[in-house]
Protein backbone atom coordinates (compact mmCIF):
# COMPACT_ATOMS: atom_id res chain seq x y z
CA UNK A 1 0.00 0.00 0.00
CA UNK A 2 1.45 3.35 -1.06
CA UNK A 3 1.85 6.36 1.23
CA UNK A 4 -1.14 8.15 -0.33
CA UNK A 5 -3.37 5.11 0.11
CA UNK A 6 -2.28 4.68 3.72
CA UNK A 7 -2.95 8.36 4.38
CA UNK A 8 -6.44 8.13 2.84
CA UNK A 9 -7.15 4.94 4.81
CA UNK A 10 -6.08 6.49 8.13
CA UNK A 11 -8.05 9.62 7.33
CA UNK A 12 -11.17 7.52 6.62
CA UNK A 13 -10.73 5.59 9.89
CA UNK A 14 -10.31 8.87 11.74
CA UNK A 15 -13.50 10.28 10.22
CA UNK A 16 -15.46 7.13 11.03
CA UNK A 17 -14.13 7.22 14.60
CA UNK A 18 -15.26 10.83 15.02
CA UNK A 19 -18.71 10.07 13.61
CA UNK A 20 -19.10 7.10 15.96
CA UNK A 21 -17.89 9.22 18.91
CA UNK A 22 -20.34 12.01 18.11
CA UNK A 23 -23.18 9.53 17.65
CA UNK A 24 -22.41 7.84 20.98
CA UNK A 25 -22.09 11.23 22.68
CA UNK A 26 -25.47 12.35 21.31
CA UNK A 27 -27.03 9.06 22.39
CA UNK A 28 -25.51 9.43 25.88
CA UNK A 29 -26.74 13.02 26.18
CA UNK A 30 -30.30 12.04 25.25
CA UNK A 31 -30.23 8.99 27.54
CA UNK A 32 -28.79 10.90 30.51
CA UNK A 33 -31.23 13.76 29.94
CA UNK A 34 -34.10 11.37 30.74
CA UNK A 35 -32.24 10.03 33.77
CA UNK A 36 -31.83 13.49 35.32
CA UNK A 37 -34.62 15.27 37.22
CA UNK A 38 -36.01 18.64 36.23
CA UNK A 39 -35.73 19.81 39.82
CA UNK A 40 -34.63 18.60 43.23
CA UNK A 41 -35.55 19.79 46.71
CA UNK A 42 -32.84 20.45 49.29
CA UNK A 43 -33.51 21.46 52.92
CA UNK A 44 -31.81 24.66 54.06
CA UNK A 45 -28.49 23.94 55.69
CA UNK A 46 -27.85 20.78 53.65
CA UNK A 47 -25.68 20.33 50.57
CA UNK A 48 -27.31 19.15 47.37
CA UNK A 49 -26.46 15.59 46.32
CA UNK A 50 -26.06 15.34 42.56
CA UNK A 51 -25.36 11.61 42.35
CA UNK A 52 -28.11 10.59 39.97
CA UNK A 53 -26.50 7.37 38.80
CA UNK A 54 -25.17 8.85 35.56
CA UNK A 55 -21.57 10.05 34.83
CA UNK A 56 -22.09 13.80 34.58
CA UNK A 57 -20.34 16.69 36.27
CA UNK A 58 -22.27 19.60 37.76
CA UNK A 59 -21.46 23.30 37.48
CA UNK A 60 -23.33 26.29 38.81
CA UNK A 61 -25.11 28.17 36.08
CA UNK A 62 -23.68 31.66 35.63
CA UNK A 63 -26.85 33.58 36.44
CA UNK A 64 -27.36 31.51 39.62
CA UNK A 65 -24.08 32.28 41.38
CA UNK A 66 -25.39 35.24 43.37
CA UNK A 67 -28.52 33.33 44.40
CA UNK A 68 -26.48 30.26 45.38
CA UNK A 69 -24.22 32.15 47.74
CA UNK A 70 -27.12 34.12 49.19
CA UNK A 71 -29.22 31.03 49.85
CA UNK A 72 -26.53 28.97 51.50
CA UNK A 73 -26.87 29.74 55.18
CA UNK A 74 -29.51 32.46 54.78
CA UNK A 75 -33.03 31.09 55.16
CA UNK A 76 -34.59 34.55 54.95
CA UNK A 77 -33.54 34.63 51.29
CA UNK A 78 -36.17 31.99 50.53
CA UNK A 79 -38.95 34.53 50.11
CA UNK A 80 -36.92 36.39 47.52
CA UNK A 81 -35.31 33.60 45.46
CA UNK A 82 -35.76 30.04 46.78
CA UNK A 83 -33.83 28.24 44.03
CA UNK A 84 -30.74 28.21 41.88
CA UNK A 85 -29.81 26.25 38.75
CA UNK A 86 -26.97 23.87 37.98
CA UNK A 87 -25.91 22.52 34.58
CA UNK A 88 -25.08 18.83 34.24
CA UNK A 89 -22.39 18.13 31.62
CA UNK A 90 -21.17 14.95 29.98
CA UNK A 91 -17.33 14.69 30.13
CA UNK A 92 -17.49 18.16 31.68
CA UNK A 93 -18.07 19.52 28.15
CA UNK A 94 -21.45 18.66 26.65
CA UNK A 95 -24.45 20.21 28.46
CA UNK A 96 -27.06 17.54 29.18
CA UNK A 97 -29.65 19.30 31.32
CA UNK A 98 -30.27 22.21 33.65
CA UNK A 99 -31.54 21.10 37.06
CA UNK A 100 -33.37 23.52 39.33
CA UNK A 101 -32.34 23.20 43.01
CA UNK A 102 -35.26 24.24 45.22
CA UNK A 103 -34.35 25.24 48.78
CA UNK A 104 -37.06 24.19 51.26
CA UNK A 105 -37.70 23.88 54.97
CA UNK A 106 -37.37 20.39 56.41
CA UNK A 107 -40.71 18.64 56.43
CA UNK A 108 -42.20 16.02 58.70
CA UNK A 109 -45.37 13.98 58.19
CA UNK A 110 -47.10 11.22 60.07
CA UNK A 111 -47.21 7.93 58.16
CA UNK A 112 -50.62 6.47 57.38
CA UNK A 113 -51.01 2.91 56.15
CA UNK A 114 -54.66 2.63 57.20
CA UNK A 115 -57.21 1.37 54.68
CA UNK A 116 -59.76 4.05 53.83
CA UNK A 117 -63.04 4.08 51.98
CA UNK A 118 -63.13 6.78 49.29
CA UNK A 119 -66.36 8.33 48.03
CA UNK A 120 -66.48 11.12 45.43
CA UNK A 121 -69.27 12.89 43.60
CA UNK A 122 -68.52 14.20 40.15
CA UNK A 123 -68.60 17.85 39.12
CA UNK A 124 -71.08 17.21 36.33
CA UNK A 125 -72.35 13.83 35.17
CA UNK A 126 -69.72 11.59 33.59
CA UNK A 127 -70.60 10.07 30.20
CA UNK A 128 -69.51 6.43 29.97
CA UNK A 129 -70.86 5.81 26.48
CA UNK A 130 -73.98 5.69 24.32
CA UNK A 131 -76.43 2.88 23.62
CA UNK A 132 -79.34 1.96 21.38
CA UNK A 133 -82.77 2.25 22.97
CA UNK A 134 -86.18 0.96 21.82
CA UNK A 135 -88.86 3.59 21.21
CA UNK A 136 -92.55 3.19 22.00
CA UNK A 137 -93.08 1.28 18.73
CA UNK A 138 -90.15 -1.10 19.26
CA UNK A 139 -87.78 0.62 16.84
CA UNK A 140 -84.10 0.88 17.87
CA UNK A 141 -82.73 4.43 18.05
CA UNK A 142 -79.42 6.05 19.01
CA UNK A 143 -80.24 9.73 19.67
CA UNK A 144 -76.89 10.51 21.35
CA UNK A 145 -74.53 8.53 19.13
CA UNK A 146 -71.55 10.60 17.87
CA UNK A 147 -72.86 13.63 19.76
CA UNK A 148 -71.47 12.97 23.23
CA UNK A 149 -68.24 11.13 23.96
CA UNK A 150 -66.94 8.88 26.68
CA UNK A 151 -65.29 11.19 29.22
CA UNK A 152 -67.63 14.15 28.66
CA UNK A 153 -69.28 15.69 31.72
CA UNK A 154 -72.92 16.77 31.25
CA UNK A 155 -73.53 20.01 33.15
CA UNK A 156 -76.80 21.40 31.76
CA UNK A 157 -80.00 20.72 29.82
CA UNK A 158 -81.44 23.65 27.86
CA UNK A 159 -79.36 26.02 29.94
CA UNK A 160 -80.47 24.59 33.28
CA UNK A 161 -77.74 23.16 35.49
CA UNK A 162 -77.96 19.47 36.39
CA UNK A 163 -75.96 17.94 39.24
CA UNK A 164 -76.90 14.26 39.33
CA UNK A 165 -78.05 11.48 37.02
CA UNK A 166 -81.56 11.36 38.51
CA UNK A 167 -81.97 15.09 37.93
CA UNK A 168 -80.64 14.65 34.38
CA UNK A 169 -83.21 11.94 33.61
CA UNK A 170 -86.03 14.05 35.03
CA UNK A 171 -85.01 17.10 32.98
CA UNK A 172 -84.81 15.12 29.74
CA UNK A 173 -88.22 13.54 30.35
CA UNK A 174 -89.85 16.84 31.33
CA UNK A 175 -88.83 18.55 28.07
CA UNK A 176 -90.28 15.68 26.04
CA UNK A 177 -89.79 15.20 22.33
CA UNK A 178 -88.52 18.68 21.45
CA UNK A 179 -84.90 19.25 20.52
CA UNK A 180 -82.78 19.58 23.65
CA UNK A 181 -79.47 21.37 24.08
CA UNK A 182 -77.08 19.37 26.26
CA UNK A 183 -74.17 21.31 27.75
CA UNK A 184 -71.02 19.26 28.32
CA UNK A 185 -67.48 19.88 29.56
CA UNK A 186 -65.10 18.16 27.14
CA UNK A 187 -61.40 18.19 28.00
CA UNK A 188 -61.86 21.39 29.97
CA UNK A 189 -63.93 23.19 27.32
CA UNK A 190 -67.69 23.86 27.37
CA UNK A 191 -69.53 22.43 24.35
CA UNK A 192 -73.24 22.37 23.48
CA UNK A 193 -74.76 19.52 21.49
CA UNK A 194 -78.31 19.26 20.17
CA UNK A 195 -80.33 16.03 20.16
CA UNK A 196 -83.89 14.72 20.16
CA UNK A 197 -84.96 12.44 23.04
CA UNK A 198 -86.87 9.27 22.21
CA UNK A 199 -90.03 8.17 23.98
CA UNK A 200 -89.23 4.72 25.26
CA UNK A 201 -91.39 1.68 25.91
CA UNK A 202 -91.93 2.87 29.50
CA UNK A 203 -93.38 6.16 28.26
CA UNK A 204 -90.42 8.22 29.46
CA UNK A 205 -88.13 10.20 27.16
CA UNK A 206 -84.50 9.08 27.01
CA UNK A 207 -81.27 9.88 25.16
CA UNK A 208 -79.51 6.53 25.36
CA UNK A 209 -76.49 7.72 27.37
CA UNK A 210 -74.72 5.67 30.03
CA UNK A 211 -73.72 8.00 32.86
CA UNK A 212 -72.18 8.03 36.35
CA UNK A 213 -72.23 10.73 39.02
CA UNK A 214 -70.32 9.13 41.89
CA UNK A 215 -67.71 6.51 42.69
CA UNK A 216 -66.60 4.56 45.76
CA UNK A 217 -63.57 2.37 46.44
CA UNK A 218 -60.85 1.33 48.84
CA UNK A 219 -57.39 2.87 49.09
CA UNK A 220 -54.72 3.65 51.66
CA UNK A 221 -53.97 6.80 53.64
CA UNK A 222 -50.39 7.92 52.93
CA UNK A 223 -49.70 10.72 55.41
CA UNK A 224 -51.23 13.44 57.51
CA UNK A 225 -49.92 16.55 59.25
CA UNK A 226 -50.59 18.23 62.58
CA UNK A 227 -52.87 20.75 60.87
CA UNK A 228 -55.13 17.87 59.74
CA UNK A 229 -54.19 17.93 56.06
CA UNK A 230 -53.70 14.53 54.45
CA UNK A 231 -52.66 12.84 51.22
CA UNK A 232 -53.57 9.40 49.89
CA UNK A 233 -53.42 7.03 46.89
CA UNK A 234 -50.55 8.57 44.91
CA UNK A 235 -52.70 8.56 41.77
CA UNK A 236 -56.03 10.03 40.74
CA UNK A 237 -59.44 8.62 41.55
CA UNK A 238 -60.49 7.56 38.05
CA UNK A 239 -63.51 5.89 36.51
CA UNK A 240 -62.87 2.18 36.10
CA UNK A 241 -64.71 1.93 32.78
CA UNK A 242 -63.32 4.94 30.94
CA UNK A 243 -60.07 5.60 32.82
CA UNK A 244 -61.09 9.27 33.03
CA UNK A 245 -59.97 11.20 36.11
CA UNK A 246 -63.06 12.00 38.16
CA UNK A 247 -63.91 15.71 38.17
CA UNK A 248 -64.50 16.36 41.87
CA UNK A 249 -67.59 18.08 43.23
CA UNK A 250 -67.24 16.71 46.75
CA UNK A 251 -65.61 13.72 48.36
CA UNK A 252 -64.98 12.05 51.70
CA UNK A 253 -62.87 9.33 53.28
CA UNK A 254 -64.32 6.79 55.68
CA UNK A 255 -63.19 4.15 58.12
CA UNK A 256 -62.96 0.81 56.35
CA UNK A 257 -62.54 -2.79 57.41
CA UNK A 258 -60.73 -5.18 55.05
CA UNK A 259 -62.84 -8.35 54.86
CA UNK A 260 -61.13 -10.32 52.09
CA UNK A 261 -58.08 -10.35 49.85
CA UNK A 262 -57.98 -11.59 46.28
CA UNK A 263 -54.33 -12.54 45.79
CA UNK A 264 -52.50 -11.21 42.77
CA UNK A 265 -51.10 -13.61 40.22
CA UNK A 266 -49.51 -13.36 36.80
CA UNK A 267 -51.90 -11.57 34.44
CA UNK A 268 -54.56 -10.95 37.10
CA UNK A 269 -54.14 -8.08 39.61
CA UNK A 270 -55.32 -8.84 43.13
CA UNK A 271 -57.68 -6.67 45.13
CA UNK A 272 -58.63 -5.73 48.68
CA UNK A 273 -62.33 -5.94 49.49
CA UNK A 274 -63.52 -3.79 52.35
CA UNK A 275 -66.69 -2.74 54.14
CA UNK A 276 -67.01 1.06 54.09
CA UNK A 277 -69.04 2.51 56.94
CA UNK A 278 -70.76 5.61 55.52
CA UNK A 279 -72.13 6.65 58.90
CA UNK A 280 -71.41 10.27 59.83
CA UNK A 281 -69.45 9.19 62.90
CA UNK A 282 -67.14 7.10 60.68
CA UNK A 283 -66.32 9.88 58.20
CA UNK A 284 -62.61 10.62 58.63
CA UNK A 285 -62.38 13.74 56.50
CA UNK A 286 -63.20 15.57 53.29
CA UNK A 287 -61.39 15.43 49.95
CA UNK A 288 -60.50 18.83 48.53
CA UNK A 289 -58.43 17.80 45.49
CA UNK A 290 -58.29 14.86 43.11
CA UNK A 291 -55.08 15.12 41.09
CA UNK A 292 -52.95 12.73 38.98
CA UNK A 293 -50.60 12.56 41.99
CA UNK A 294 -53.21 11.56 44.55
CA UNK A 295 -56.03 12.95 46.64
CA UNK A 296 -55.62 15.62 49.30
CA UNK A 297 -57.96 16.86 51.97
CA UNK A 298 -58.56 17.64 55.63
CA UNK A 299 -59.21 15.18 58.44
CA UNK A 300 -62.17 15.69 60.78
CA UNK A 301 -61.72 16.24 64.49
CA UNK A 302 -63.64 12.98 64.83
CA UNK A 303 -61.29 11.03 62.56
CA UNK A 304 -60.46 8.66 65.42
CA UNK A 305 -57.17 7.67 66.93
CA UNK A 306 -54.85 7.21 63.98
CA UNK A 307 -51.71 5.36 64.95
CA UNK A 308 -48.81 6.72 63.00
CA UNK A 309 -45.17 7.54 63.49
CA UNK A 310 -43.72 10.89 62.51
CA UNK A 311 -41.09 10.73 59.75
CA UNK A 312 -38.88 13.30 58.14
CA UNK A 313 -39.46 13.62 54.40
CA UNK A 314 -36.63 12.44 52.13
CA UNK A 315 -36.34 13.67 48.56
CA UNK A 316 -35.71 11.72 45.37
CA UNK A 317 -31.95 12.27 45.34
CA UNK A 318 -31.73 10.83 48.88
CA UNK A 319 -33.26 7.47 47.92
CA UNK A 320 -30.93 4.51 47.53
CA UNK A 321 -31.40 1.23 45.73
CA UNK A 322 -31.92 -1.66 48.12
CA UNK A 323 -33.94 -2.34 51.22
CA UNK A 324 -36.99 -0.28 52.20
CA UNK A 325 -40.37 -0.92 53.82
CA UNK A 326 -44.03 -0.29 53.08
CA UNK A 327 -46.64 0.26 55.79
CA UNK A 328 -50.03 -1.39 55.30
CA UNK A 329 -52.85 -2.90 57.32
CA UNK A 330 -53.75 -5.64 54.85
CA UNK A 331 -53.48 -8.15 57.71
CA UNK A 332 -55.97 -6.19 59.80
CA UNK A 333 -53.20 -4.40 61.70
CA UNK A 334 -50.66 -1.82 60.56
CA UNK A 335 -47.34 -3.49 59.86
CA UNK A 336 -44.09 -2.90 57.98
CA UNK A 337 -43.23 -5.18 55.06
CA UNK A 338 -39.82 -5.37 53.43
CA UNK A 339 -39.30 -4.46 49.79
CA UNK A 340 -36.25 -4.04 47.54
CA UNK A 341 -35.98 -0.85 45.47
CA UNK A 342 -34.63 -1.91 42.07
CA UNK A 343 -34.54 1.33 40.07
CA UNK A 344 -35.43 5.03 40.17
CA UNK A 345 -36.79 7.14 37.33
CA UNK A 346 -36.09 10.87 37.70
CA UNK A 347 -37.34 11.81 34.23
CA UNK A 348 -40.87 12.72 35.29
CA UNK A 349 -42.39 11.06 32.22
CA UNK A 350 -44.69 9.12 34.55
CA UNK A 351 -44.65 11.02 37.80
CA UNK A 352 -46.31 8.35 39.92
CA UNK A 353 -43.98 5.59 38.73
CA UNK A 354 -40.66 7.00 39.89
CA UNK A 355 -39.82 4.07 42.17
CA UNK A 356 -39.65 0.48 40.94
CA UNK A 357 -39.58 -2.12 43.71
CA UNK A 358 -40.02 -5.81 44.43
CA UNK A 359 -41.81 -7.25 47.47
CA UNK A 360 -39.42 -9.52 49.37
CA UNK A 361 -41.36 -9.97 52.62
CA UNK A 362 -42.69 -13.53 52.81
CA UNK A 363 -45.55 -12.44 55.09
CA UNK A 364 -46.93 -10.03 52.51
CA UNK A 365 -46.34 -12.44 49.63
CA UNK A 366 -48.30 -15.04 51.57
CA UNK A 367 -51.17 -12.65 52.29
CA UNK A 368 -51.59 -10.89 48.96
CA UNK A 369 -49.07 -12.30 46.49
CA UNK A 370 -47.40 -8.87 46.50
CA UNK A 371 -49.10 -5.58 45.62
CA UNK A 372 -52.86 -5.57 45.04
CA UNK A 373 -55.46 -2.92 44.23
CA UNK A 374 -56.40 -1.07 47.38
CA UNK A 375 -52.80 -0.82 48.59
CA UNK A 376 -52.25 2.37 46.59
CA UNK A 377 -51.04 5.04 48.97
CA UNK A 378 -49.18 2.71 51.34
CA UNK A 379 -46.20 4.73 52.67
CA UNK A 380 -42.66 3.71 51.67
CA UNK A 381 -39.99 4.13 54.34
CA UNK A 382 -36.21 3.98 53.96
CA UNK A 383 -33.51 4.77 56.52
CA UNK A 384 -36.06 6.16 58.94
CA UNK A 385 -37.52 8.64 56.44
CA UNK A 386 -40.62 8.66 54.26
CA UNK A 387 -39.61 8.49 50.61
CA UNK A 388 -42.82 7.68 48.72
CA UNK A 389 -46.01 5.72 48.39
CA UNK A 390 -47.17 2.62 46.50
CA UNK A 391 -49.14 3.46 43.34
CA UNK A 392 -49.28 0.59 40.83
CA UNK A 393 -48.85 -3.15 40.56
CA UNK A 394 -47.33 -5.07 37.64
CA UNK A 395 -50.16 -7.06 36.06
CA UNK A 396 -47.60 -9.61 34.85
CA UNK A 397 -45.91 -9.96 38.25
CA UNK A 398 -47.78 -9.14 41.46
CA UNK A 399 -44.54 -9.10 43.46
CA UNK A 400 -43.42 -5.98 41.55
CA UNK A 401 -44.79 -2.51 42.09
CA UNK A 402 -44.33 1.18 41.39
CA UNK A 403 -44.19 4.05 43.82
CA UNK A 404 -44.36 7.84 43.67
CA UNK A 405 -41.77 10.15 45.25
CA UNK A 406 -43.36 11.58 48.39
CA UNK A 407 -42.37 15.13 47.38
CA UNK A 408 -44.92 14.88 44.55
CA UNK A 409 -47.76 14.26 47.01
CA UNK A 410 -47.05 17.04 49.49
Amino acid sequence: MGADMRHKFYFLIQQITWVVFLFLTLFAVKTFERALPDEIYVPFGEKADYRFGVPVSVTLKDDSEEVFYRLNGQEDAMAEAPFYTVTCKLFGIFPVKDVKVMMVDRQEVTAGGEAIGIYVKTDGILVLGTAKIADAWGNECSPAQNLVQSGDYIVSVNGETVCGKEELMDKIDSYGSGREIIGVMRKGEYVEVSMNPVKGETGKYRLGIWVRDDLAGVGTLTYYRQDGSFGALGHAVSDGDTGVQMSLSEGYIYETKIVSIQKGKNGVPGELAGIIDYGKSHCMGSITENSPLGIRGMLNDTAGELEGEVYEVAYKQDIALGKAYIISEVSGERAEYEIEIESLDYSGDEENKGILFKVTDERLLGLTGGIVQGMSGSPIIQNGKMIGAVTHVFVSDASMGYGIFIEKML
